[in-house]
């Protein structure tokens, strides 16, 4: 396919639209010319963000009515599956924000969809194009730490009350569970680092505070940005959340992969700070970053010490000073380059399968009382489909 007028879709005009805005960017002569949203105030936000680019109801209207090559999805993750299934029928290559779905079933669904079609599907974990994530995963390949063994997470979401808890990310019936809207990235990370996918999970959590907030309201028209402000603190004192909260704002899940690495991730949205700390421990050392953004650090330690702060050896983290505006750019160029020239990706569909089946089992196995549970297999013919189109190998 030639890039020449590639045609792009963004459909859902919510807060992460913005990413169909890097388009033209990753992809010279590539352009968005078709918007859908299905509310009113969507559809007059994408005019203003996407000028010149056709405006529709729904996104079969569009199907119908306008020629496409590919679609940026952004809308509620509930939604992500059915629109992806349509879109893949139609032969157009979704680009698929994450979470590919809220649950298992529909996540292997979207897949066998892609593999019977051939239609080109890609999911938006733009994590791994992270700076931070690019330094660990590059001292892990050169032998840093030796061969890992295990991997600790600690996400401190700080910002957890504005994003999460105050639209429908608090409703489980549309996101599930906070391990999937929020921890995927984390799950696919560990998954990259330690070279292996969960196969045993165990979930442990609460909604702690918020839960507790009865200041509660609808929010027609509004996304994050209209109501975030650093000064909402302490967060018990947040105002105005969703009508329905339900997910956990407290959550521990334990990970055994199929290559015998054990993981661990610990996820709270109640914190002062923000940011992901990593811990990778190897046969002969363990790294740890300190910051997630540029001007952060990732520091090895490969001798012996009773106790060292500075460990042995340090790399910068470059990229963007705050948020993920760098590697946003990346998946884009990723994507769009795979849809016209067929090139490899470092972001997989078969990655982002099993961060669902990690993230949604494990919220199964937290409100049923911690039970360890078991994820299954893809089909070999998936597995096959997706090592053919993306180059990928994937761990057995």
């Amino acid at each position: 396919m030639s890039d020449d007028g590639l045609r792009v879709a963004v459909i859902g005009v919510g807060a992460r639209a913005e990413i169909g805005a890097h388009v033209p960017t990753a992809r010279p002569g590539a352009r968005v010319s078709a918007v859908a949203d299905t509310s009113e105030v969507g559809r007059t936000r994408a005019a203003a963000l996407f000028p010149g680019a056709r405006v529709f109801a729904d996104h079969r209207t569009l199907l119908a009515e306008e020629p496409l090559d590919a679609a940026v999805v952004t809308t509620p993750d509930h939604t992500h599956a059915a629109i992806a299934v349509d879109l893949l029928r139609a032969g157009v290559a979704v680009y698929l924000e994450k979470p590919l779905a809220t649950t298992l079933a529909d996540a292997d669904r979207v897949l066998a969809t892609a593999t019977d079609t051939g239609t080109p599907l890609y999911v938006g974990h733009n994590f791994r194009h992270a700076a931070v994530v690019r330094t660990m995963k590059a001292a892990v390949d050169r032998g840093e730490v030796g061969e890992v063994r295990a991997v600790w997470v600690r996400h401190f979401v700080g910002h957890g009350g504005d994003y999460y808890f105050k639209d429908w990310h608090a409703d489980r019936r549309r996101t599930g569970t906070l391990l999937l809207q929020k921890a995927s990235h984390d799950i696919d990370v560990v998954h990259h680092l330690a070279g292996g996918y969960t196969r045993r999970v165990v979930g442990m959590g609460d909604l702690v505070v918020y839960g507790g907030i009865t200041d509660r309201r609808e929010r027609p028209g509004e996304t994050m940005p209209d109501w975030f402000s650093m000064d909402n603190w302490p967060p018990a004192a947040q105002t105005g959340l969703n009508p329905v909260v339900d997910v956990e704002d407290l959550s521990m899940v334990l990970m055994g992969l199929g290559n015998g690495v054990l993981a661990s991730y610990q996820q709270c949205h109640f914190t002062p700070d923000y940011w992901r700390n990593y811990t990778v421990i190897g046969t002969e050392g363990r790294l740890e970053n300190f910051g997630d953004t540029a001007g952060a650090v990732v520091r090895v330690w490969n001798r012996r010490h009773e106790w060292s702060a500075t460990g042995d050896r340090e790399h910068p983290v470059d990229g963007v000073a705050s948020g993920h505006e760098d590697a946003d750019v990346a998946t884009m160029t990723e994507f769009l380059a795979h849809v016209a020239d067929g090139a490899p990706t470092l972001v997989s569909p078969v990655a982002a399968r099993e961060a669902v089946a990690t993230g949604s089992l494990a919220a199964q196995s937290l409100r049923s009382g911690s039970v360890p549970l078991q994820v299954p297999e893809l089909p070999d013919d998936v597995v096959q489909h997706f090592t053919r189109t993306t180059g990928e190998r994937v761990p057995r």
